[in-house]
């Protein structure tokens, strides 16, 4: 006879600018882990830090959930805008209330900014190359 799982899980996908982020919510006292990795020494910079566990803080949910990442692609911030969007999803999926206040700090939607392509006859998207009268 298996033993069955009891344990709940809550699953959100995030996205931002190359980066994707597969997020795992399970009840637990507020343990996250990145790639393996304690969150700390993964994510090392304090202001995505702060950015990524920013859904968790608004609803209050910083203890209550230990949060398991997977994510590739993209630098630093990405990754954390990236997490950022994952666990509101996740949590949106814990309890829908939670959108109303979500929502107004503007996590609910992904930002479609990315990095413009490059286009011929310029140094990068928008840089032309250095005029010269003579």
């Amino acid at each position: 006879m298996a033993k069955k799982n009891t344990k709940v899980q809550y699953f959100g996908t995030g996205r931002r600018k190359t980066s994707v982020a597969r997020v795992i919510l399970q009840a637990g006292e507020g343990k996250v882990t990145v790639n393996g990795r304690a969150f700390e020494e993964y994510i090392t910079n304090p202001l995505a830090r702060l950015d990524a566990l920013q859904p968790l803080e608004l609803t209050e949910n910083l203890n209550k959930f230990d949060v398991i990442v997977n994510v590739f692609g993209g630098g630093m911030t990405g990754q954390a805008g990236a997490i950022r969007l994952g666990i509101t999803r996740a949590l949106m999926e814990v309890n829908p209330d939670y959108r109303a206040t979500l929502k107004p700090a503007g996590l609910v939607t992904r930002d479609p900014r990315a990095k413009e392509r490059k286009k011929y006859g310029l140094k990068k998207a928008r840089r032309a190359p250095q005029f010269s009268k003579r």
